[in-house]
């Protein structure tokens, strides 16, 4: 019988075995991944191995009660035993009144031998199989199919310490005043009054419920001032509860958030209410400026004429990865030249214009390219028009549940977006291939992604950029290469494809892509500036493309001065702004001789700038004093050059352009101010400074379920006094490397606790906190959402049991009964980083490996902290349709809009769940806590661990911040905040910029700046 062959993973295991060479010490084995079976509501409570003692009373039916309800354990008295700690006496009582069956033997601080106390059932370390250790990597891991590196006591000593000495830096200040407490607290107060008053009114009058409870209604703090995890950058969050309104204020047909909203911009106060958002909420602010009120005021009165503008906070929606683009007719890009017609540029027209006559009538859709709109633009606009038909695009996370009509929709759009093109000649090319056929469609096929589409014609702009080039590859394979490459795109795109996967041919489209980008002659003639790119860096793009080309046959014969034009040439058509372009091509004609790719891309830079400043100074950017002085400068920059015909840099030999230029150096540089930035979709004019307008916070309307985390962290937090202090310091990381906002794509500060609390629960060994869920009542034998709610274990149909009697968990705190770890926090950092940095044998732990990303789901609630990401069916991105509220239904707008609400269609929202990262909620457990974070994001977060990780490393040798062992310019901070490094680079760059347009040294311009600033 012929020997098997090794798959792939095998294979690469076996070379890494010749080429790493073998370790002879002997290793603790590490056992296979066993993930905590929690299928079912009651199973993972019932683990063999994890838990022990008496089963916990099941429930039981009420007498009495319905079939629907259940009761939870009975209270009765149990003894209680003592058990020796040390040289004195402790005990352990549980939940208190229910937990005096399970005798939990108290863990020495200091006796961890056999001989000594042995751990509480319900806190066992899982004896041979530590908490964290259960992973067996099939896949090729280079960086994590390794046994550590021997970890020396020094090393870990040294690697403490650092952390330790950071921690306690840190947490002195980054607690938050007891005086801001009370002020949040006064605040609260006075807001929950006004609530109280505007549900009241409405209950009485508009629902006749007269003598309507206002002691019933509440406006809750949950969060991290609840929590015990605040920061001084803290805001409040608050949960308006009111149990006995029909319907609840959280309900789509609520009238309450709007009422409420009007009456705290009636009480003064800066209030808006963002309905896009997973819940709706209210951002209230104490005393806002003049003009934010003016503004709310305005933006509450258009709601109440039926026009919604709220697209504010709309983080469901919202992919995170695609650029936002800036509608400016100043900044609208050149064409990439592939042709005589094909001139695309972007969206200069109303953005919706591209769907003629409706695309509520599915039969005449029609999408149509304007001539000044890039080819990504008019994408988006195919999106959006699929999306208005209930369509979608075809992916591996809905193939298998693709619908009929889901089809029919899809392959409309697909023939309508090939359609649609401007470019004639493009539209031709396409529709002869037989891969773009579209014919009769077949009831339960569709042989097209629009991704796929949209490929296919980008990719074939390359190629007619390919026929067009007058340069060739630098070497003649290169050449060859290419030639191959697109001859290989065209035989792909004239493939028939009817009948096949749509998903596959989408992939090899995309891979010929990649390739047809890469190629250097293509990249020539399709050469851009992107709208946001710098002048600087579009100048060293092109600089080291050129270095890469060389003459086709006929222009080799012509010179390289002919080579050196027509780089000039694609150099200018590619400029982004077209003024500026127009600028820069009046300047290359008007310049008599040769001329230098760098001689341009001054005059380039210069004029960018002007047009920087121009409109840095439309929006007020800068102090009015200064103005004068930029508008002087900014004549300088488009006045042209020193002398006639030298073409090299600006005059600054009189005395007042260098007193102007000392001044410009003081300067923020223009290009990063948010007039020339893209424009951002989670901030507008009514977004709420981050100082200055008194105290802020968030009203949430359904924070029942956010009540009960907040508890349950709570509770966490009083489980060791070490537990607060590291999860201050990760949050303050998180917040200083810019790793800890949602709505850009990374996690929320939630996210990093429980994290956190998965480690010091799971991880650690031993462990700091023990499982509150765990000690807390069973969950009921079946599905939750069954039960009413009962001892307040159900809430919103969720089984939110845990141990919560925060007084007893105090007291066993104090008396460090609750675990038998004794590491300092520097310690537990360590660990914490480690576990998270990388995928590889932990070396304090040569049982337990790191966090795999890609497989596991952080579950706090599961034995042993991990479920599989397969297991929970988080496999792949999924986008959900959602209704949202009409802005037509206001209450005060009731009969002027009457007919305007029923003529309008309701609004739908896509909302994004994605699961490249997973946090599984306590008690919600269908939710990703880890949904916003999308691939940039997920990049972001890992990079930061390790280089988090590789920090604390070289602590450990003596080189604190990782400079000169690394070989590195300069050392690194952990805590080092990214904006103040980004901000420092920027200043850099703009000084440097400044001393090429102006043809001096560097140090020249630091001494004129150092005069200034004196």
């Amino acid at each position: 019988m012929a020997r098997k062959r090794p798959n792939q993973a095998q294979r690469r295991q076996m070379n890494a075995q010749v080429t790493i060479p073998v370790d002879t010490r002997p290793t603790a084995p590490v056992p296979p991944r066993n993930y905590g079976q929690n299928q079912g509501y009651a199973a993972h409570h019932n683990e063999q191995g994890y838990r022990q003692g008496p089963p916990r009373q099941p429930y039981t039916q009420r007498p009495g009660a319905s079939a629907g309800q259940w009761a939870g354990p009975q209270h009765h008295h149990q003894n209680q035993h003592q058990h020796q700690h040390g040289q004195g006496q402790g005990h352990f009582q549980g939940r208190g009144q229910r937990y005096g069956a399970h005798h939990y033997q108290s863990h020495s601080y200091q006796d961890h031998s056999p001989s000594g106390p042995s751990a509480p059932p319900g806190f066992r370390q899982d004896g041979n199989v530590p908490r964290g250790a259960q992973r067996s990597h099939g896949l090729y891991n280079p960086h994590g199919n390794h046994h550590a590196a021997p970890l020396s006591a020094e090393e870990l000593a040294l690697q403490s310490a650092y952390l330790d000495g950071l921690s306690e830096t840190l947490v002195a200040g980054a607690e938050i005043e007891r005086d801001d407490i009370m002020e949040k607290e006064s605040f609260r107060i006075s807001i929950q009054e006004i609530c109280r008053q505007v549900i009241v009114q409405h209950e009485e009058q508009t629902n006749g419920r007269t003598g309507f409870p206002a002691s019933s209604i509440g406006l809750e703090c949950f969060g991290s001032l609840s929590s015990g995890f605040a920061t001084k950058a803290s805001d409040m969050d608050l949960g308006l509860i009111s149990p006995l309104s029909v319907p609840q204020p959280d309900g789509a047909d609520s009238v309450i958030p709007r009422l409420i909203e009007k009456a705290f911009l009636d009480a003064g106060l800066g209030a808006r209410l963002l309905t896009r958002t997973r819940v709706p909420i209210i951002k209230l602010c104490s005393k806002p400026s003049e003009s934010l009120l003016s503004g709310l005021l305005e933006e509450r009165d258009k709601w109440e004429r039926g026009i919604d503008n709220d697209t504010f906070g709309a983080v469901e929606g919202e992919d995170g990865d695609e650029p936002v683009q800036d509608q400016d007719e100043e900044q609208q890009p050149k064409t990439p030249t592939v042709a005589a017609q094909s001139q695309l540029s972007a969206s200069t027209g109303d953005p919706n214009a591209a769907l003629k006559p409706s695309v509520d009538q599915p039969q005449s859709l029609k999408l149509r390219q304007t001539e000044k709109q890039n080819l990504t633009s008019y994408y988006n606009n195919a999106k959006r028009a699929l999306r208005r038909l209930n369509g979608r695009d075809i992916t591996l996370s809905n193939y298998t549940t693709f619908s009929r009509e889901d089809f029919e929709i899809l392959t409309r759009v697909c023939e309508a977006f090939v359609e649609g093109l401007f470019d004639q000649t493009l539209k031709a090319r396409l529709q002869g291939y037989q891969s773009l056929t579209f014919g009769p469609h077949n009831d339960n096929e569709c042989s097209h992604s629009l991704l796929g589409v949209f490929t296919q014609v980008e990719g074939e702009m390359l190629a007619m950029g390919w026929e067009h080039r007058t340069t060739q590859e630098k070497s003649a394979d290169a050449e060859k290469a290419a030639e191959v490459c697109v001859l290989g795109w065209k035989k792909l795109q004239n493939q028939p494809v009817a009948g096949g996967d749509p998903l596959q041919h989408a992939k090899h489209l995309q891979l010929y892509l990649h390739r047809l980008k890469k190629l250097n002659s293509i990249q020539l003639v399709t050469l851009q500036q992107t709208q946001f790119e710098s002048a600087s860096d579009y100048h060293e793009r092109v600089t080291k493309l050129i270095v890469n080309l060389r003459p086709a046959a006929l222009l080799a014969e012509k010179g390289e001065d002919l080579f050196q034009e027509l780089v000039i040439k694609h150099y200018v058509e590619g400029i982004w702004s077209f003024e500026v372009q127009k600028q820069v091509g009046e300047f290359v004609a008007a310049t008599s001789g040769p001329i230098s790719l760098g001689t341009v891309a001054r005059r380039h830079k210069s004029l960018q700038l002007a047009f920087e400043f121009e409109r840095a100074l439309e929006h007020h950017a800068y102090d009015s004093h200064l103005e004068p002085v930029i508008k002087q400068y900014v004549a300088l920059l488009r006045g042209g050059t020193s002398q006639p015909g030298d073409t090299s840099t600006l005059a600054l030999a009189a005395p007042e352009s260098q007193q102007v230029l000392q001044v410009i150096l003081s300067l923020s540089d223009p290009s990063k101010l948010t007039a020339n930035q893209p424009r951002d979709r989670y901030r507008d004019n009514l977004e709420f400074p981050k100082s200055g307008v008194g105290v802020q916070c968030d009203i949430n309307f359904a924070a029942h379920l956010a009540l009960q985390n907040t508890l349950l962290l709570r509770c966490y937090s009083h489980t060791d006094p070490r537990v607060r202090t590291l999860v201050l310091f990760v949050k303050h990381w998180a917040k200083s490397r810019a790793i800890n906002t949602p709505y850009r794509g990374t996690l929320s500060s939630y996210g990093y606790v429980l994290m956190m609390l998965h480690y010091l629960v799971n991880v650690v060994e031993p462990f700091v906190c023990p499982n509150l869920q765990h000690l807390g009542p069973p969950p009921p034998p079946q599905d939750p959402s069954t039960y009413p709610d009962a001892d307040g274990l159900i809430c919103r149909g969720r089984f939110v049991g845990f141990w919560r009697d925060e007084a007893e968990i105090q007291r066993l705190a104090r008396a460090r009964q609750l675990n038998g770890n004794d590491h300092s926090v520097g310690r537990l950092l360590r660990g914490f980083f480690e576990y998270y940095a990388h995928t590889g044998t932990l070396s304090t732990n040569p049982k337990a490996r790191g966090f795999d990303w890609g497989r596991d789901v952080l579950s706090l609630r599961t034995p042993r902290g991990l479920l599989s990401k397969q297991t929970k069916g988080w496999t792949g991105a999924k986008t959900v349709l959602e209704n949202v509220q009409s802005a037509a239904g206001a209450p005060s707008a009731a009969h002027a809009n009457a007919s305007a609400a029923e003529a309008k269609p309701v609004e739908v929202k896509e909302v994004r769940h994605r699961y490249l990262f997973a946090i599984e909620d306590p008690f919600e457990l269908d939710h990703n806590v880890a949904r916003t974070v999308t691939h940039n994001g997920i990049v972001a977060i890992r990079d930061e661990f390790r280089r988090a990780w590789r920090l604390i490393r070289a602590a450990g040798k003596g080189n604190v911040g990782g400079g000169a062992a690394a070989g590195e310019a300069e050392s690194e901070e952990l805590l080092q905040d990214v904006k103040t490094v980004r901000k420092e680079s920027d200043a850099g760059e703009f000084r440097r910029l400044l001393a090429e347009i102006h043809g001096v040294e560097r140090a020249e311009l630091e001494t004129l700046a150092a005069a200034n600033s004196s």
